[in-house]
Formats: structure tokens, sequence, C-alpha cells
């Protein structure tokens, strides 16, 4: 539907941090703090760390280890908290974006971006190998687990996934080239609180697989 919500949102992807936290008119636009490549990943520390990594000129190689995984409750009953997560602290409004890509072979094998409140309060977006092709799957969780997809953007190569935290909310947003973002999903996330945000990995059902991170950026006001 031409003018629909999603379209808007999708153009407004390619809009950096300031757009998204813009002033009211007359007052100056805010200073935006930007990190990038190499300089953010030295920064960046693991919880549950894989079984291999590596760094090399801004990109960030992984391999996870097997029955790793983050869920709460529902529906499965289980509550799973060892996946991978590479993350700093970050308060207030942000944006934060990669490229990821994996060599995804199990069902549910994962790799993707993460903000995290504690262990009961998190979202994670990113691909998921699901019936042997590749979905976009966002899961935001609030002591339970949900869980939404839509067809990937490809099912080979790399996609840019990026995260818009604003007031009480985060956006998760993805791209095949890195400028025109498409909305995958809005949702609550509580505000005024320092959360940490990153790049996680996971295979819930497999042995392991290899994944690639670069190209990523943190914009904070």
């Amino acid at each position: 539907m031409p003018g629909s919500r999603r379209e808007f949102l999708g153009a407004a992807g390619g809009v950096a941090l300031a757009s998204a936290i813009a002033p009211a008119a007359g007052a100056a636009a805010p200073a935006v703090e930007r990190r990038a490549g190499g300089d953010l990943l030295s920064r960046m520390s693991w919880l549950n760390p894989p079984a291999n990594e590596n760094y090399s000129e801004g990109v960030l190689r992984v391999r996870s280890r097997g029955k790793t995984d983050f869920w709460r409750k529902t529906y499965y009953g289980y509550i799973n908290d060892n996946g991978h997560f590479m993350s700093l602290p970050v308060s207030g409004d942000f944006l934060f974006q990669a490229r990821i890509d994996g060599n995804y072979g199990a069902l549910y094998d994962q790799a993707g971006l993460m903000v995290r409140l504690d262990e009961k309060h998190w979202m994670k977006c990113g691909t998921e190998l699901v019936e042997n092709k590749r979905w976009a799957s966002v899961v935001f969780t609030h002591d339970y687990s949900d869980w939404s997809t839509m067809e990937d953007l490809t099912q080979r190569g790399a996609v840019y996934w990026r995260v818009v935290r604003q007031k009480d909310s985060i956006e998760a947003r993805c791209s095949i080239d890195g400028e025109k973002y498409i909305t995958v999903r809005q949702g609550y996330f509580p505000a005024q609180q320092k959360v940490h945000v990153g790049v996680m990995a996971c295979a819930p059902e497999g042995q392991g697989f290899d994944a690639t991170f670069d190209q990523l950026v943190l914009d904070r006001a």
C-alpha cells in the first residue's frame, strides 16, 4: 500500500541517529558520537565466549558453540541464556548496526544483534535458519520471549542489521546494501536505563557454525 507506515519507516531507516532524535524546531541539532570498526570492537566484551574468535581490521569472526541460545519460557517452557553476546554498555538513545554473515547449517542457527538490560529483558534480531531456509528473525523478551519472522533479504551472503533505540522502543531494521533499510519490527523496551548492545550468535540445535561481523557502527547522542 503506497504511503503505508512500513514504507515510511523503511525510508527512515536510512537516516542517521540525529534524525531519530531530532530536536524541536529552532533548537540546535544534537551532538552525535560515532564509533566504528576496530575501535568499537576494542571496547566490547563477551557474555558467554564462543568456541573460537578472531579479530582483524575491524572484522570479528566467531565459531559458536553447540546447544546455545537466548530464549525464555514461551511455548517451549525452558530458559536458555548461554548464547554468545559481545557488547558494550550504552545509555540513552542510540543506533547500532553491523554487516553479518554465517554458514548457517543446522536448525535455528542464528547471528545478529542484541540489546540487553538483563537476563529477563532483551531483544535480538538477525538471520536465522528454519527448515533449511534463511529468515529475518526478531525476538523481544520481557520475562517471556516472543518471536516474529519474515523471509530474509537474501539466501546467500551478508545482511546489514540495525537497531535504533528511541525513548521506550527499539526498532529492528535490515538492508541488503547498507543504504536502504526495511523495518522488520518495533517493540517496547524500558526507557532511561543503561543497556548492553552488540553482536550475538547461537546454535540451539546444531554443533556450532562460523559467523562474521564487520562494518560495526554505534551512534549515540
